[in-house]
């Protein structure tokens, strides 16, 4: 039987895939890095075990369409009205700028105005997919610097349309002055058209099709409007990834957007893949050997100057220079779309020679450096931190003579709040309203001019620099709670505070169960996780369910606080902890009792009681006439002719009832 040579081509790269990705998962390397490292291997000029790249490409683009949708459908107006300071006026910045010094650079090595230009697309991009996966890997997207570059990422997407555009006009011969804008007025037209139009139909096809309750229906609709839009916008000579990413954006505003995304996201991933194979392929090895020092020129032009670039952009948005050299490196890459745009310039003429193959090589290797750059950040930022250093002041709006103003009741005995996030402002509230004094550190001077304007006590600072918390009068602080979603900068701030105050009671929020001990080890007193703190409360709603009492319930969550949450640590099933459990389940019992009158319970409450201590058994349950009290409270005041449900063991429970029934007054 004839097999497809497609179908030989996707088991070579799957067969080779695997084994490398794996090998990149075990050194902490991005998987889309093994990818690259694939197709470099078994492409044409590699291995040879690839020749024909036509239907890789295909399937490639596939990929590059979906990844597109995917950012069409994360794309909203109201993501970019929270982000617009970062997005519109730190990535239009950005990418203004480094396509500019691209534009400069190529100029001096003798290219023609559109090819500079052309160069300067390719080089202002960055990679989202290598950057944000990174960045999720380390735990640092809501990071300041993660922040920084996700705004900055996201405008690099958004201007990749007009880039797009742009690349026909640029590669379509002698255009004259008035042709190019002309060919941009008739593009954008048919494109307001495009999206006119879908954002009109396509919420009442969705309607239609939800009516008949079928997932396969609705998935062939998803599918269909996506390929749908892409063939328009093809026919108008636009690209199909715009096409894709109008059909995210319109689906976006929808109530589908969620499961159109959950439904999507494994096809992108697998079709995605296969783009970062397919640039594999296209690196030729003898090429990048002849062309080895135009290559390493510009790699180093093009990560030293987008993190120079990307550092300036941010320190300029109110940052401290440590998180705008971490957003620098992070940012100093070509991304993924580079290619995209690289292929369709190819296409119409603007590489010439070995342009393309250098092209190549240098974004290849600046991708593959990513993982290394991101993971060297904090230190890197710690570096220019210490070379530049940040003028020392809270507010970048008032004098220094003017901090000591910019505290709620005073700098003594007071609580240090660092960072304004959604746990930094429900704690100053609280602070605010039982009037005990506070000031808040925030590395967002956005964030601290908008909490400004609303009469907050908060000062602009990085509680990273010794410096700024003697400021704060560390030294004389009763606490210092650190809410921010930054691991490195959570774990310098223990130390810097630990080395200037050792009495200062430390509060560590943290997202991930992996810091405990290394925040604990570094000096802090009380380290709080999110997922940990979430496991207790649902257990805790369990037990309520079950009927325990609230007082064991909470004897259970204090052990495990006590215990810096050991119990819930640890990797192994705690079985045998399970089988005692149940255990003592099945051995307890449950008795009512009947309060005479002449009981000696009669009009005390439950904690005065002491039931529990004497006997050893526990009051789930209190009916008095047509209403019952469920796990009552230990000032529950037991009354006359109540009804008590008790719990415990058989030798226990009869020793309550004698208590409760066999003493009269």
């Amino acid at each position: 039987m004839h097999t497809p040579p497609i179908l030989t081509d996707l088991v070579i790269i799957l067969l080779v895939s695997v084994p490398v990705a794996y090998a990149c998962l075990r050194l902490k390397l991005p998987v889309l890095v093994g990818f690259i490292l694939t197709g470099i291997l078994i492409g044409p000029y590699g291995l040879s075990l690839i020749s024909e790249l036509a239907a890789i490409e295909l399937l490639a683009e596939i990929g590059v369409m979906l990844l597109l949708f995917t950012i069409g459908l994360e794309f909203s107006l109201k993501r970019l009205n929270e982000m617009r300071r970062l997005v519109l006026l730190g990535g239009g910045l950005q990418v203004l700028v480094t396509a500019a010094a691209a534009f400069a650079i190529s100029q001096l090595f003798a290219r023609d105005v559109k090819q500079s230009l052309f160069f300067g697309f390719l080089v202002a991009l960055s990679s989202t997919a290598i950057v944000l996966k990174t960045f999720v890997d380390r735990q640092e997207v809501d990071s300041p610097h993660g922040r920084a570059g996700v705004g900055i990422l996201l405008f690099q997407d958004i201007s990749i349309v007009p880039m797009m555009l742009l690349i026909p006009v640029l590669g379509g011969g002698e255009a004259s002055a008035e042709e190019i804008p002309q060919k941009i007025g008739v593009s954008f037209l048919a494109l307001a058209g495009i999206v006119g139009a879908a954002w009109f139909l396509t919420p009442l096809f969705f309607k239609l099709v939800a009516k008949l309750r079928s997932p396969e229906m609705f998935l062939l609709t998803v599918v269909l409007i996506l390929l749908g839009l892409s063939f328009l916008t093809a026919q108008f000579g636009l690209s199909l990834a715009i096409g894709a990413f109008i059909a995210g954006m319109v689906i976006s505003e929808s109530d589908y957007s969620h499961q159109i995304s959950a439904d999507i996201f494994p096809f992108r991933d697998v079709f995605n893949s296969l783009f970062f194979v397919s640039v594999g392929l296209l690196l030729s090895l003898p090429d990048l050997a002849a062309n080895i020092g135009p290559v390493v020129f510009w790699v180093v032009a093009i990560v030293v100057g987008k993190m120079a670039i990307v550092l300036a952009v941010v320190k300029l948005l109110g940052f401290s220079y440590r998180i705008a050299a971490m957003a620098g490196l992070s940012l100093a890459q070509i991304g993924e779309f580079s290619f995209v745009l690289g292929r369709s310039g190819k296409q119409v003429g603007l590489f010439t020679g070995d342009d393309y193959q250098i092209f190549l090589a240098s974004s290849v290797i600046t991708m593959i450096l990513t993982p290394f750059a991101i993971a060297a950040a904090p230190g890197f930022g710690m570096l220019v931190q210490r070379v530049f250093r940040d003028r020392i002041d809270f507010d970048p709006t008032t004098e220094e003579a003017d901090i000591h103003l910019t505290s709620s009741g005073g700098l003594d005995q007071h609580v240090i709040i660092v960072g304004y996030g959604l746990n930094g402002r429900n704690l100053a509230k609280v602070l605010r309203g039982v009037g005990l004094p506070y000031t808040v550190l925030e590395l967002d001077a956005e964030v601290v001019r908008a909490a400004k304007a609303d009469g907050e006590k908060i000062n602009y600072g990085d509680s990273t620099r010794a410096e700024i918390l003697k400021h704060a009068c560390v030294d004389r602080a009763y606490a210092l709670v650190i809410a921010i979603s930054d691991p490195v900068a959570a774990r310098m701030t223990v130390k810097q505070v630990r080395a200037l105050s050792p009495n200062v009671f430390i509060i560590v929020r943290t997202r991930y169960t992996s810091e405990i001990s290394e925040l604990l080890g570094l000096g802090a007193n009380e380290v709080i996780p999110e997922e940990f703190e979430t496991s207790i409360e649902i257990f805790a709603r369990v037990l309520q369910r079950y009927g325990m009492g609230r007082h064991v319930i909470e004897t259970q969550i204090d052990r495990i606080r006590r215990d810096r949450y050991e119990m819930l640590r640890t990797a192994s099933h705690p079985e045998a902890r399970i089988g005692n459990l149940n255990r003592a389940l099945k051995s307890a019992e449950t008795e009512t009792f009947f309060v005479p009158p002449t009981s000696a319970a009669v009009g005390v409450t439950l904690g005065q009681l002491h039931l529990r201590s004497k006997t050893g058994t526990t009051i789930i349950a209190i009916t008095r006439g047509e209403e019952t009290e469920i796990n009552p409270e230990v000032d529950f005041i037991i009354q006359a002719e109540d009804l008590l449900l008790l719990i415990g063991l058989p030798e226990n429970l009869q020793k309550a009832t004698e208590l409760l029934g066999g003493i009269t007054r």
